[in-house]
């Protein structure tokens, strides 16, 4: 079964897994506004591309970023 990061963890989170809090954005606009509401300040967060593809952290599919607007 071929499924997203932001699937599998609403299938954990539905078992009763612990999982890290994250957002599926479909735009800049939206990936702005989910920085903005989770991001502790000093601390980078993950922007990650949900692509079904191996190794998309080589491919450039997830970004660190330290502000909104970097998101």
């Amino acid at each position: 079964m071929k499924i997203h990061e932001y699937q599998a963890k609403t299938l954990l989170r539905q078992a009763g897994v612990p999982v890290p809090e994250g957002r599926l954005c479909e735009s800049a606009a939206e990936a702005r506004q989910a920085a903005e509401a989770m991001m502790e300040p000093g601390k980078p967060m993950a922007v990650k591309a949900q692509v079904h593809a191996g190794g998309r952290g080589k491919g450039g599919g997830i970004k660190l970023v330290r502000s909104a607007q970097e998101a």
